[in-house]
């Protein structure tokens, strides 16, 4: 027991050492907020192809820290192979979710993921993602400043596709 105690203590001692000498950022907020469905401000997403919107819930994807947007996609729905810069957190909350890993897009070689299911994206992770024959709704936890490479520039929206 003792043994275990002064582990702990040095453990600790030993991260808060760490974190003195790097910038932490955090999830912050001004004040208390509910974000309920029938107040959502949904725009178009530009950074993936036509057709997703996203609305925007807490922090700036364009800036460094922790940020939660939703973003919702149509039926049928496809994003190309692509790496993100940062780790990413992905619920569905609406719809169902395909997602597959590599650098070439491969519905058959993927999984699909129901409401409620979550998947966790290491950074620069190859990967895409699709819907079926509904609409789908999924809830993205990340850090900014947040970007899309798309292994295949041509399939980038921002290229003029």
């Amino acid at each position: 027991m003792r043994f275990l105690l002064i582990t702990s203590v040095f453990l600790a001692f030993i991260t808060s050492a760490f974190a003195d000498g790097q910038k932490i950022d955090r999830m912050t907020a001004d004040t208390m907020e509910s974000f309920t469905s029938n107040k959502m401000k949904w725009a178009d997403e530009p950074i993936l192809p036509k057709g997703a919107k996203s609305a925007l819930l807490l922090g700036d994807p364009n800036k460094a820290g922790v940020f939660i947007v939703r973003l919702k996609f149509p039926p049928n729905y496809q994003i190309p192979a692509h790496t993100h810069p940062f780790t990413e957190v992905i619920t569905v909350l609406q719809g169902k979710l395909g997602n597959g890993m590599g650098q070439k897009f491969d519905a058959g070689n993927g999984e699909v993921l129901n409401q409620g299911d979550s998947f966790v994206l290491p950074a620069g992770h190859a990967h895409y993602v699709w819907t079926e024959n509904e609409e789908t709704v999924v809830e993205l936890i990340a850090t900014g400043p947040w970007d899309i490479a798309y292994i295949n520039p041509a399939e980038d929206p921002r290229n003029g596709k």
